[in-house]
């Protein structure tokens, strides 16, 4: 056993699952604003053995259905299909702005998302950083939103179970109260007080995870 425990952050190699890493990385975080209306859907409970629901949204507008997801890990991709998963390049919408259609093209192999004792983790597959937004992510004791920065080949947890209960009752990106089980990720586009963007919505390509409760 070494004397000092491992630096809490690691690199995850690309080819190597996330959820075999005992570490997790995040670059640059800062504080939200409090300026944005909540977005999170209203949830019925689980009847089909799902643990989370994905909702894709450009900019304030949710496109597609949302996507159930029931294997222990999920993979979120655009016009790259890596097997099964969700496939953001099969979303169809009227009218797409530029902005839109340039952040889709860098969205490639996108994320992985798996389901692990004690929390939920993510992990870049693209070649551009997706920002990360969750009522868990923060250092313990900081009340308060906090986006992250998560660089390509880099794995993070997003949601951890046994701290949810300390972030209930806490202020969304908005005016109402957050969602204590809600996930958000921006690709290649952050957003808060250290970008151009405020508000998640003012980001042209994001995800919800949508969290079931655990039982």
């Amino acid at each position: 056993m070494p004397e000092t425990p491992p630096p809490p952050y690691s690199k995850v190699s690309p080819f190597t699952p996330p959820w075999t890493e005992a570490w997790e990385r995040s670059l640059s975080s800062c504080n939200t604003g409090s300026n944005q209306r909540d977005t999170s859907l209203v949830r019925p409970a689980a009847k089909d053995g799902h643990w989370c629901e994905l909702a894709y949204w450009e900019h304030r507008t949710r496109v597609g259905r949302l996507y159930a997801v029931h294997g222990a890990a999920v993979d979120i991709f655009c016009e790259l299909p890596q097997g099964s998963g969700f496939c953001l390049g099969q979303l169809s919408t009227a009218h797409r702005s530029v902005a839109v259609h340039r952040t889709r093209g860098k969205i490639g192999r996108g994320l992985r998302l798996s389901r692990e004792p004690g929390g939920i983790w993510a992990y870049n597959r693209s070649e551009h950083p997706v920002f990360v937004h969750s009522p868990t992510l923060g250092p313990p004791g900081v009340r308060g939103q906090a986006v992250h920065k998560l660089l390509p080949g880099y794995s993070v947890k997003v949601f951890d179970y046994e701290r949810v209960g300390a972030a209930a009752g806490g202020r969304a990106l908005g005016d109402g109260p957050s969602d204590p089980h809600s996930v958000r990720i921006s690709f290649a586009k952050g957003w808060g007080p250290c970008y151009s963007r405020q508000c998640i919505t003012s980001c042209p390509c994001w995800l919800e995870i949508l969290l079931d409760k655990p039982r």
